[in-house]
């Protein structure tokens, strides 16, 4: 395990993988700002009382997500992490653009699907990309920067919304079609994202090819040249060396087939378990939905609004406290208390919402649900994706499992209407407190701790 923490250059550590993670940050505004907007465009293109076209405009992003996720990791093992980086921020740039300038509804779902594919692209290449620039030492915590950024992106686009919007009469539940936030605040909402769009586009020019992959490339002297940037002469030396002794053991390139056979078939079928169970736990419906979810509980369209933004501080105070302990307490034992707990919280809600509880009650049942998230499988996930596979096929392994993240991400989204109408707001809770249930009890038998050990050191413990 290498040990020379001394040497480790902060400074450019911090900021290569801040830079990779301001993808993680738009991934977020994008991925919520919809939710805010939605009762506004609805509105304007006429869809409020069509069900399945609400569900359509919220999903067809996921839909671009799942595309974006399956290119991504080809790609990136054909081309590099970088230029997945870049592409995913000019995506991002026209797909901001786009979906607030369009008039009628069809090219409003083409944009939103574009900008799905940045998110796709993102979400799988900026965690990656900091676990194999980062050492061994601080890589969750680092990789967890990605999980802020993230929350940090649905913060603002939750602030942004909130600002934007013009304010609503008390006890208004629709707005109006000719109010200014139906006919140019929602547009306003998209255009924002423009902005963070440039800056990652300008800043990611700034950042190196990750040296893993330049190791696999046969690019060893380029990749020393990060690796020395990183820890110095030494740490290159002995970095460069562990891969390629890892690469040794391993002779074939392993293609997408390859991962569903033996050596990695056990490793692939938990990596995607992980991914799923991060969406199928629920929380992420509290942001697509929070309309539904606090007009149940007895809010009016202002009060939601608001209630969105505490949401969404509740979101980055408790990243915060996952950044503090996944290289302390562990992967393993945060997966539990996330899945334990939310067991719990969903159990309470549902309960809450089947007795007709409503008020501030429920904000605080929503708000412990998302800090459990937050601080737990939020950014855990990501971290245990980004270490569990070898080089030789981490780029294709994980698009594999962002792929299969977006897809339960999208059923999720998809089913929570139908699930709401048919099963109530109880039942739908219920279901997913049972879910959680049934990963807590799976995690404590499959999952192993990774904390602290090198990706080569994983790669050889895991293959065993």
């Amino acid at each position: 395990m290498n040990t020379m923490q001394t040497s480790i250059n902060k400074k450019f550590i911090y900021f290569i993988c801040s830079v990779s993670a301001m993808g993680g940050l738009l991934f977020g505004y994008d991925w919520v700002v919809i939710g805010g907007a939605k009762p506004f465009y609805e509105a304007f293109f006429g869809i409020g009382g069509d069900p399945a076209m609400q569900g359509l405009a919220m999903s067809i992003a996921i839909a671009g997500c799942l595309l974006g996720a399956m290119v991504a990791g080809f790609f990136a093992d054909l081309l590099g992490r970088r230029p997945l980086l870049l592409l995913a921020a000019i995506v991002f740039l026209i797909s901001a653009y786009m979906t607030g300038a369009v008039d009628t509804f069809v090219p409003f779902l083409i944009a939103r699907f574009i900008g799905g594919v940045a998110i796709g692209v993102a979400s799988g290449m900026s965690p990656m990309y900091i676990a194999e620039v980062s050492p061994s030492e601080t890589r969750g915590q680092m990789v967890s920067i990605n999980q802020l950024t993230i929350v940090l992106g649905i913060l603002a686009a939750q602030i942004v919304n909130w600002l934007i919007a013009e304010p609503m009469p008390a006890g208004m539940e629709l707005p109006p079609l000719d109010s200014w936030n139906c006919q140019m605040g929602w547009r306003w909402m998209f255009w924002a994202e423009a902005f963070p769009a440039a800056v990652f586009l300008l800043l990611v020019m700034f950042i190196p090819e990750s040296p893993r992959w330049l190791v696999m490339k046969g690019k060893s002297e380029q990749a020393s040249k990060v690796f020395a940037k990183i820890g110095g002469d030494e740490y290159a030396k002995v970095e460069i060396e562990t891969i390629i002794a890892a690469d040794q053991e391993e002779k074939e390139s392993h293609g997408l087939a390859g991962l569903f056979r033996k050596p990695y078939l056990s490793l692939i079928c938990l990596g995607i378990i992980i991914a799923v169970f991060q969406q199928w736990c629920g929380t992420n419906v509290i942001f697509n939905y929070a309309q539904e979810i606090f007009a149940n509980a007895g809010y009016d369209l202002g009060e939601m609004l608001f209630n969105i933004v505490l949401t969404g501080v509740t979101n980055v105070v408790f990243t915060f406290v996952a950044l503090y302990a996944v290289d302390r307490i562990g992967r393993k034992i945060l997966m539990l208390i996330g899945s334990g707990g939310l067991f719990a919280i969903y159990l309470i809600l549902g309960s809450c919402y089947y007795f007709h509880v409503s008020g501030f009650l429920m904000v605080i049942l929503v708000m412990l649900a998302i800090a459990c998230y937050a601080m737990t499988l939020g950014p855990v996930t990501w971290v245990l994706l980004s270490e569990i596979f070898p080089n030789k096929v981490r780029g294709i392994a994980m698009s594999v499992c962002t792929f299969a993240l977006w897809t339960g991400c999208f059923t999720l989204t998809y089913s929570f209407p139908i699930l709401n109408a048919s099963l109530g707001s109880y039942g739908t809770f219920w279901l997913y407190s049972a879910i959680c249930l049934a990963g807590l009890i799976y995690f404590s038998k499959r999952l192993t701790e990774t904390k602290g050990k090198t990706l080569e050191e994983i790669e050889k413990e895991l293959l065993k």
